[in-house]
């Protein structure tokens, strides 16, 4: 499929305005994925999961969200349970998580579903529309981060694969110098394979337009802010004994969404599952090229100039940036673990031993096991990051272990 043209000239058009013509991989980033009316999460959003270019816990079925409310009950419970309990979920997606969390909480646990206010921020409107059309059975509201009041949630803020989905700033290394990587239009670029543009080469979409051929090329050169810099100090990582061509991802994005999450946050929790690595396995000097990668039809590519406006962007998770930087806004560190170990801690083990009870068709109970398997799969979702943090707990509230982070008795000797 080709790039969407009008976004094309949306971007280009940003560009030739912008006073040095260029902006920031992190600017192009946010307009392909979010341009309120050609941005991929705007146009193509309601094809997520199977059908469309990649899928996520959610589209295995309800096992994920109703483990999820197992845990948010707990959360409710240490906190003594306060009325009202919020769960705030950050990017929702078709709704599909938020409908198996209400789902099984209002069967499982009516008391807490009495006291539940679910909000969910969600950027694109078109999600928004579908989230809002199959949750109508449900009381929800939606808000943007910025509307929440200062201080104002008792409960948990929670996600499932929002972070990665953060536009990020680029950058390469250049004679020892950390370069930002710019997108601008025209025929030359300062970058080539030997300075780290990798299988890209430089990568260009070309437009034709009734006057002129526009080309998106990338440029390197000064950052556009110290917060790049910096943010290697801040997970320590230096970078001066790396080899020029050294190319990798920066999210500060990232940062500007914890310090709103936890400036929200009163008291309770924030939960973060995303793919990722901690600081010194995402910035080691092997991984030459980053993490940058785009979906397009469940195929995986690190072309960000093709199929524009019609492919995901996602990079992975620095879980450091986002413990240490938890940690200046007052979040401190519950726990991290991984997916898979969280969920049999929740109680996915039953449920794969309870099959062996059950009277279901073989192909159903065949169908059923590999679902459940897929969430636990290391190479997989099962290897994706769980982050929990706290804010505001008593010492008391903060001495009980949460269940998704013990040991799963499965896995005890």
């Amino acid at each position: 499929m080709p790039s969407n043209q009008e976004l094309c000239k949306a971007i280009a058009h940003r560009i030739t305005t912008s006073p040095q013509k260029r902006i920031t991989f992190a600017e192009y980033m946010d307009m392909v994925l979010y341009h309120p009316e050609y941005g991929y999460y705007s146009t193509k959003a309601l094809k997520l999961g199977k059908e469309g270019d990649f899928f996520t816990s959610v589209h295995l079925g309800a096992d994920f969200g109703e483990l999820l409310a197992v845990q948010f009950f707990q959360m409710w419970e240490v906190l003594g349970q306060p009325v009202p309990f919020s769960l705030v979920e950050m990017g929702a997606g078709q709704g599909l998580l938020a409908l198996d969390v209400l789902k099984y909480i209002k069967q499982q646990y009516p008391d807490f579903f009495n006291a539940l206010d679910y909000v969910i921020v969600e950027k694109s409107s078109v999600l928004r529309e579908e989230q809002q059309q199959r949750l109508q059975e449900f009381s929800v509201r939606w808000s943007n981060l910025e509307e929440i009041p200062s201080q104002s949630v008792t409960g948990c803020f929670f996600s499932n694969e929002l972070v990665d989905a953060l536009p990020v700033h680029q950058f390469v290394l250049q004679e020892g110098r950390l370069q930002e990587i710019y997108v601008t239009t025209g025929e030359e670029s300062t970058l080539n394979s030997e300075q780290g543009t990798g299988n890209r080469e430089q990568s260009k979409i070309s437009l034709s337009t009734s006057t002129a051929v526009i080309s998106f090329v990338e440029v390197a050169d000064t950052p556009s802010t110290t917060k790049l810099e910096e943010y290697f100090e801040l997970v320590e990582i230096n970078l001066s004994s790396y080899c020029d061509g050294y190319r990798s991802e920066v999210n500060l994005a990232a940062l500007d969404w914890l310090s709103l999450v936890a400036d929200r946050l009163q008291r309770g929790y924030v939960l973060t599952i995303d793919y990722g690595y901690s600081a010194s396995r995402y910035y080691n000097p092997m991984r030459s090229q980053g993490t940058l990668q785009c979906y397009y039809n469940h195929q995986r590519h690190n072309d960000p100039y093709i199929n524009v406006g019609r492919q995901d962007i996602t990079a992975h998770v620095d879980f450091t940036t986002l413990e240490r930087w938890g940690e200046r806004c007052g979040l401190d560190k519950v726990g991290f673990t991984k997916q898979a170990l969280f969920l049999m801690a929740l109680g996915l083990g039953e449920r794969i031993a309870g099959l062996s009870y059950t009277d279901q068709p073989i192909s159903q109970l065949l169908h059923r096991r590999d679902v459940l398997h897929q969430l636990l799969d290391p190479s997989g979702i099962g290897g994706f990051g769980v982050l929990v943090q706290a804010k505001g707990l008593t010492k008391q509230e903060a001495a009980q272990p949460l269940k998704g982070l013990s040991v799963p008795e499965q896995m005890q000797i």
